[in-house]
């Protein structure tokens, strides 16, 4: 009974979710004009979060300037809805049209070598538009992007379907190094995307750095996995160049990853990153609760002689340490 009702769910959200994606998006942009003034000025969703993430990230800003930039950022999310509605229907003409790339030439060249290549990116502009990094490319390999699936079967069917319609693959996190060897063994080399800006769990954190002002726990995985199948590594520097169109330039950072130390290349990235946020910072995402592990608490729940960290309930583990 359960999977019927969720099987009807998907059939509604899908179906609605296309007939909205056969509108014009200068249409869908009024609905997110209105919805701003609902999720900015009426439910203020995630207030608290964004504005403490501006005020950490930005202390040489006035109050009127992070006002400013939350302000941007709930115009941006909103559009970023709608234009990922658009997305289901989406033709190549429209989203070549809205979607551009630069820098592809050095990605044909790795393939053209046999070299898979390795794209860092972040949740910044509208990142799920850069699926369409197939049609600026040859046909030597194949596009891909690394996901963590949903629990619901069929939203995640959903949610894949609208990925992979201009033909970049979705991997799950889990099978990423199964897959990538298997298109080695294929003799076709692969362009994968990382979006490496999340939150890692407390048990995956191995490297803190500085980034935009605060100290940060950051993933590794992408780096491991990058240096252990030898691929070229590029940072995707997106610029929203008007509404409804975005730029990407493919910025190579290394053909030669294994040369670099251990969270070089992950250090490389974040400093991009951020220049490219402090760019024009109102196209980042400050609603996710990106600094919410600190330093201080990992120390606690970190013992140093058998290189594991403690997850349980915190307040348990400083009770047992004797820490207020």
């Amino acid at each position: 009974m359960k999977k019927l009702l969720n099987y009807l769910v998907y059939v509604i959200v899908y179906g609605t979710w296309y007939v909205a994606s056969l509108l014009p998006l200068r249409v869908l942009y009024i609905f997110s004009d209105f919805l701003y003034l609902l999720i900015a000025h009426v439910v203020k969703y995630r207030h608290k979060v964004i504005w403490k993430n501006l005020n950490n990230s930005f202390p040489e800003k006035s109050d009127a300037e992070l006002r400013q930039i939350e302000k941007d950022f709930y115009h941006y999310f909103c559009d970023y809805l709608v234009e990922t509605i658009k997305g289901m229907s989406m033709s190549e003409k429209q989203i070549r049209r809205r979607m551009t790339f630069s820098g592809t030439d050095k990605l044909n060249e790795c393939w053209e070598k046999g070299q898979s290549c390795a794209v860092y990116l972040g949740h910044l502009g509208n990142y799920e538009w850069i699926t369409s990094l197939p049609f600026w490319v040859s046909d030597k390999g194949q596009c891909c992007q690394i996901y963590h699936p949903l629990e619901n079967e069929y939203f995640n069917k959903i949610s894949v379907h609208v990925r992979e319609r201009h033909g970049a693959l979705c991997i799950p996190m889990a099978e990423s190094l199964r897959r990538i060897v298997d298109f080695r063994k294929k003799g076709k080399p692969i362009t994968i995307g990382y979006i490496a800006d999340q939150v890692p769990f407390w048990n995956n954190i191995h490297h803190w750095l500085n980034f935009l002002n605060q100290d940060t726990p950051v993933l590794t995985g992408s780096e491991r996995l990058i240096k252990k199948t030898n691929q070229a590594v590029f940072y995707a520097d997106v610029t929203r160049v008007s509404r409804g169109h975005y730029h990407c330039d493919m910025k190579l950072i290394t053909t030669e990853a294994t040369k670099y130390e251990d969270w070089q290349l992950t250090d490389i990235y974040f400093n991009l990153l951020e220049k490219t946020i402090r760019r024009n910072p109102g196209i980042y995402l400050w609603s996710h609760n990106r600094w919410k592990r600190s330093h201080e608490e990992f120390n606690i729940r970190y013992n140093p002689e058998n290189g594991r960290v403690d997850l349980r309930d915190i307040n348990i583990i400083k009770a047992e340490k004797g820490i207020k």
